[in-house]
């Protein structure tokens, strides 16, 4: 879980300058909105953004596990691999959802 949380914190990183392209995008004209909805209709850019919202939903459930951990909350080996578990069929469960969303 941490080196997916490690991984899903640089997918974020790097997508940054995806999303403030997009929105930028999106903002300035009537004919921009139209483009990026084009733009998002496309496969390869869904799969994309999928993958940006999986790392965002990873992340931040890791995220609360770390927090969790730092307070002294699943510090225990049993606990730790509990809580591992419970973030990686959240995140697994969150790509589906997010997929299923998008691809519907």
């Amino acid at each position: 879980i941490s080196i997916a949380h490690r991984v899903a914190g640089v997918v974020l990183f790097l997508s940054i300058p995806f999303a403030i392209y997009l929105l930028d995008l999106s903002l300035g004209s009537q004919l921009g909105y139209n483009h990026v909805q084009g733009l998002l209709g496309r496969d390869p850019i869904k799969i994309t953004v999928i993958l940006i919202f999986w790392a965002l939903a990873h992340h931040v459930f890791a995220g609360v596990r770390v927090l969790l951990i730092d307070f002294g909350v699943g510090v225990e080996r049993d606990e730790a691999r509990r809580t591992a578990w419970v973030i990686a069929i959240g995140s697994a469960l969150s790509l589906l959802l997010i997929a299923g969303i998008l691809l519907w």
